[in-house]
């Protein structure tokens, strides 16, 4: 899809949000999250269609820029800092046989990058080449953290199940 005019940028931008939230759901674990990073990303479409004056493939420059500032978003210093002295501000999930909740819990245990390349792979349903490219990585180290990834959501799923 080609964007070369705000119209065309707000059609997109209505027509992808639901799609962006689902994937920005699974790779945080959160909604308020998701909203925020799904906010986040479309700010920085929408400012990238204007600065560029086109978009050749938005809907990959969306996903790349959904990615990409979950990531950075995960590397900053406040992401990883946790208070001990207080409860955490959401429950956690106990065992459930809801498999779309033990899916999504064991999702949030992987590593970040892991869990990027799972999300885009299995969920958006990309090539690891396409992957790759996203992510700026080498096909042999999506295919490597694809497989780990997957290694470890079956373990917990197994433990979760049994």
């Amino acid at each position: 899809m080609r964007i070369d005019d705000d119209a065309a940028l707000h059609a997109f931008v209505e027509g992808r949000r639901t799609a962006l939230f689902r994937s920005a759901y699974l790779l945080c674990g959160d909604r308020h999250e998701a909203e925020d990073l799904v906010q986040a990303t479309l700010v920085k479409v929408v400012l990238g269609g204007r600065r560029h004056g086109r978009l050749d493939n938005i809907e990959a420059y969306a996903r790349k820029t959904l990615v990409n500032t979950f990531i950075a978003a995960r590397r900053r210093f406040w992401r990883r800092e946790h208070a001990y002295g207080e409860l955490p501000d959401r429950a956690d999930h106990g065992p459930d046989t809801d498999t779309g909740l033990a899916v999504r819990v064991a999702l949030a245990r992987l590593t970040d990058k892991q869990r990027a390349v799972l999300v885009l792979r299995y969920w958006e349903d990309l090539s690891v080449e396409a992957t790759a490219g996203l992510l700026g990585m080498r096909e042999n180290t999506v295919k490597s953290h694809a497989a780990r990834g997957l290694a470890a959501l079956r373990a917990e799923m197994a433990e979760e199940f049994v």
